[in-house]
């Protein structure tokens, strides 16, 4: 399945999801949260200005492309944005750097109101003859970023039981996806990340690491039990926000419970320093593709090509090229807010699509 889906060019190339926006995309978006603007009204604005994140995307040169994520507040409240039940800006952010950061919380029993990515997957299949990938939130990182002892139990007594709450709704935002006709579709796990950190498990008071990454395991396999004809991954990242990292480590603590996970592909942040170096691709699952970050999203300094080749490289001492395709290492936005610089995200993507291109004239495909 995943040959049919990426082919038999090596080292396609793809994005994790998110782009800059505009500051006027920003502030649409702003103004919908807050009533200044119907959502009907966002969505026609939005409308118009989707397509030239499509069309970056597709002159960058990758195999696939998103819609930039730009009708999102953020990679995670989409979720809230489409099922009712919680109350915005509870829950604050967790260091000094993401202090501006709120996040709704969970404050009544789950219920659908729209499709979460469904709108966006249409409109942008509308919009190119590429092949794409579309996001949407995993039951873990959600119970972790909006669930609150303070506001949510009520609800939901426990955040596991929240999560379990999460699972149906968003297994069946994934088969509406692959009805669609998607190629591609991510969980965002970054909280799975996050636990490699023991400074992070301090703060959030996590003393039992092996039952968090059960209930990781489990929450994706349960979002994806009976999906099929569709290129399932998960990404894997520190979070960002201003081009700083949330947490820093080795993905060791968590490598060996991958392999455990019924998705075919992980998208993982590998080329800043913060992720802890590449060797943790020693024990990279055998039957699963690796999506390698190349790209630092939090470095002004623009990779060439021959950087992005080199990294691949590297990672191939571990992974062999048949199992290697190419990503960011995280989207650049995953937050509106997020202050990156779209031109910028242009120049390292199109770097990326040539290290790309250099890399099969060197290996074949």
């Amino acid at each position: 399945m995943t040959s049919r889906i990426l082919g038999d060019t090596l080292f396609p190339t793809m994005v994790v999801g998110s782009l800059p926006r505009p500051q006027w995309v920003r502030e649409l978006i702003e103004d919908r949260k807050t009533g200044r603007l119907a959502r009907e009204d966002a969505d026609r604005l939005l409308d118009s200005a989707i397509p030239s994140a499509i069309r970056m995307q597709e002159r960058a040169g990758l195999d696939f492309v998103s819609d930039g994520e730009w009708r999102r507040e953020s990679y995670v409240k989409v979720f809230a944005e489409a099922v009712g039940g919680f109350q915005a800006d509870l829950i604050g952010g967790d260091t000094s750097q993401f202090s501006n950061l709120r996040y709704p919380a969970v404050v009544s029993r789950l219920a659908s109101e729209r499709p979460i990515a469904l709108d966006e997957a249409r409109f942008l299949k509308a919009n190119t003859g590429a092949r794409v990938i579309v996001a949407v939130p995993s039951p873990y990182t959600i119970g972790r970023r909006m669930w609150s002892a303070g506001h949510s139990t009520p609800a939901y007594p426990s955040r596991e039981e929240f999560m379990e709450a999460c699972v149906p709704i968003i297994r069946r935002e994934i088969q509406g996806l692959v009805e669609l006709g998607v190629e591609a579709v991510q969980l965002d796990d970054p909280w799975l990340a996050l636990l490699v950190d023991p400074d992070y498990r301090q703060r959030e008071g996590i003393t039992d690491l092996d039952h968090e990454i059960e209930l990781s395991v489990r929450c994706a396999n349960e979002a994806v039990e009976e999906i099929e004809g569709v290129l399932l991954s998960v990404h894997l990242c520190h979070a960002h926000f201003n081009r700083r990292h949330l947490t820093r480590g080795s993905y060791d603590p968590i490598i060996e419970a991958l392999g455990r996970m019924n998705v075919h592909r992980f998208a993982m942040e590998l080329s800043t320093p913060d992720a802890g170096g590449i060797e943790v691709l020693r024990r990279f699952p055998k039957d699963k593709v690796l999506g390698l970050g190349v790209i630092d999203h939090t470095d002004r300094h623009v990779e060439t090509p021959e950087e992005v080749k080199d990294r691949v490289e590297r990672a191939m001492e571990f992974v062999p090229k048949e199992r290697i395709t190419l990503n960011p290492d995280c989207g650049f936005s995953p937050s509106s807010s997020n202050p990156m610089d779209f031109d910028e995200a242009y120049l390292k993507l199109t770097a990326m699509c040539r290290g790309a291109q250099l890399l099969r004239e060197n290996h074949g495909g």
